[in-house]
């Protein structure tokens, strides 16, 4: 009977270690993932294909064209500190280990501060970065022409209008980088070139606008949100 009651507080005990751990464990995060943001691999941002996987052309690259490719920054032509962030080649050639978001350079720099920071003249947003993440943890992958999920008739400014500026218009046109002297970095210089006509004409590619984003453009999708919110009286809701 003793023996019995010894082996039992042993069983118990192991099993009780065995639990511990297996919590101590589960509470080491990647001290730069979200994982709530990334809900599983799926975050929540435009773009992003129903069976989870990340869309590289339409949900990654306008990012890094947008924030990163600049003039005198990482287009083809500066490629400074050797890094071109203008297509997917060149993107993976450096700063990215598929697989491997948190030992990946240029998903680090996103956090740095300071000098250090990327895009020094402001921080991407939480859903940019964990696109990113998301992107490079799934095997950074070239996946273009996806069937990404898209309902033309969502098109509030703050769940649908503001998120696409930020995806791919916000990093060139932003108080420090105003390309163009286009600000598209708040609700209220939006609605002014919601009102002369240039960000739909240039979201569109209409002749006599600049055809923007550059390097790419939004999918019929993306471009119909647009028309049926500024239709709509283009609202800040």
């Amino acid at each position: 009977m003793k023996w019995w009651l010894s082996s039992r507080h042993v069983l118990q005990s192991t099993a009780l270690i065995i639990l511990t751990s297996g919590i101590i464990v589960s509470c080491v995060h990647d001290p730069f993932l979200d994982p709530n943001a990334l809900n599983d691999g799926k975050p929540s941002i435009p773009g992003c294909t129903p069976s989870g996987q990340i869309c590289f052309e339409s949900s990654v690259l306008p990012i890094f064209i947008s924030a990163c490719a600049r003039p005198g920054c990482h287009d083809a032509a500066s490629h400074t500190d050797g890094y071109n962030l203008s297509s997917y080649a060149t993107i993976v050639r450096k700063g990215i280990k598929p697989g491997n978001a948190s030992e990946s350079k240029l998903y680090k720099v996103l956090f740095e501060s300071g000098e250090d920071r990327m895009p020094p003249d402001g921080s991407l947003t939480a859903a940019q970065k964990d696109s990113i993440a998301a992107w490079i943890n799934q095997g950074a992958k070239n996946i273009t022409n996806c069937a990404c999920s898209c309902d033309a008739n969502e098109f509030t400014y703050a769940l649908s209008i503001e998120p696409l500026l930020n995806k791919a218009c916000v990093g060139c046109h932003k108080p420090g980088s105003l390309n163009g002297n286009v600000n598209l970095a708040d609700y209220s210089h939006v609605k002014n070139h919601v009102n002369d006509g240039s960000l739909l004409g240039s979201i569109k590619h209409s002749s006599g606008f600049v055809p923007m984003p550059q390097g790419t453009k939004l999918s019929d999708c993306e471009i119909t949100k647009f028309e049926n919110w500024i239709n709509a009286g283009a609202l800040n809701n």
